[in-house]
């Protein structure tokens, strides 16, 4: 994975990995969550994304997107007291994605027409270019 973000960025490009953050373990294993702070915006010229796949031993999907996607650290409190730091991507031009992107019909946006944002889980990896 290094290999591949420093085929992006550059070999000289300082690179930063960032993931969600479990503050405890989780008591149950799915509820619903608020975000408890003003979300802190993460600088950086690029990203890339790594998603597990399932498999019975660790394989990342890795890729990148030529428009602009913001990233943010994001305090979450949950219904029983769970506390999580999230990182948060907001693709903020939908326009060329395919009209079928299941972001649009849970969202009911036509692309293009408003970012989508998502939070990353805890066992994802975001690879970050911190040069300008």
């Amino acid at each position: 994975m290094l290999d591949y973000a420093r085929s992006l960025f550059g070999s000289n490009t300082n690179i930063k990995v960032l993931t969600t953050k479990l503050l405890r373990k989780p008591t149950v294993p799915l509820q619903n969550y608020t975000i408890s702070d003003i979300p802190e915006r993460i600088p950086s010229s690029r990203m890339i994304a790594c998603h597990t796949l399932p498999y019975p031993y660790a394989v990342f999907y890795c890729h990148t997107q030529k428009s602009e996607t913001r990233l943010f650290r994001v305090s979450l409190g949950a219904e029983n007291g769970d506390k999580v730091k999230a990182i948060a991507a907001c693709h903020m031009d939908t326009s060329q994605w395919d009209l079928d992107h299941v972001s649009f019909r849970l969202l009911k946006i036509e692309p293009g027409s408003s970012p989508v944002c998502h939070f990353f889980p805890p066992d994802n990896l975001v690879w970050v270019s911190l040069s300008a």
